[in-house]
């Protein structure tokens, strides 16, 4: 499997040597340092060692889990890829005493594919998701400037501004933004990790213009939910 180059390498293997749609497959990373030893010490991030990131060539399937830690710099965790096509991992660590890292892999799954889903702009930033209604604003749709994402909560069915929003993962929040040709991946986490609602703010840069999709994981009620949004970043 090809994986980015950085200060520390991750081996990814499959458990059956090629995933099959609908089957749960168990995932291998095996993280070791420039010299291929082995890096043992992680630091916490957001709760978590590691954090996975799966997602479709069409970025129409994502998901956000945790390999555990086994020992000796291998993490191993289980997914199930929903239909055949080329899925993008890409996996966010802190070696102790070094700065945080992503890295990534490609993987083919066999079996019966989906119908591919255009990645297009919302026209709209607007979406209800389990009884909320979230309203995503952007301070600047241009790439190298930093962007405030100021995510708004109303209760669906009353209007009433959402105040009750619950820690997910040690913040209000988590967003993951990704490009639409998969070479870019962002991890954001919320200025004001105590926030309760009914705004989420998060501070971030788009790299290069381009169209991204965004996902902002959120909790309320004891229930986690993902609001997506499709954005078109100008050059």
């Amino acid at each position: 499997m090809e994986h980015e180059q950085a200060n520390a390498d991750v081996l990814w293997s499959f458990q059956s040597g090629q995933p099959a749609a609908g089957a749960e497959e168990a995932i291998e990373l095996n993280v070791t340092d420039d010299a291929g030893a082995p890096i043992e010490k992680f630091d916490l991030n957001h709760e978590k060692l590691m954090h996975l990131i799966a997602v479709s060539s069409d970025l129409n399937y994502f998901s956000h889990i945790h390999p555990n830690y086994e020992s000796g710099g291998k993490f191993t965790v289980k997914e199930t890829f929903p239909a055949a096509g080329t899925y993008k991992l890409f996996a966010d660590f802190i070696p102790t005493g070094a700065a945080q890292q992503t890295m990534s892999t490609e993987v083919e799954v066999t079996g019966q594919a989906a119908a591919k889903v255009e990645l297009k702009a919302d026209q709209e930033l607007v979406k209800t998701v389990e009884g909320q209604q979230v309203k995503l604003a952007l301070s600047t749709t241009k790439a190298g400037e930093e962007a405030k994402l100021t995510y708004t909560f109303e209760d669906a069915a009353t209007g009433e501004p959402v105040t009750d929003l619950e820690p997910y993962l040690g913040a209000v929040g988590h967003v993951v933004i990704i490009s639409g040709d998969l070479a870019k991946y962002l991890h954001v986490h919320p200025l004001d990790e105590a926030a309760k609602g009914p705004d989420a703010v998060f501070a971030t840069e788009f790299p290069e213009p381009g169209v991204y999709k965004i996902w902002g994981q959120f909790q309320r009620g004891g229930k986690t939910f993902i609001v997506p949004f499709v954005v078109n970043i100008q050059a």
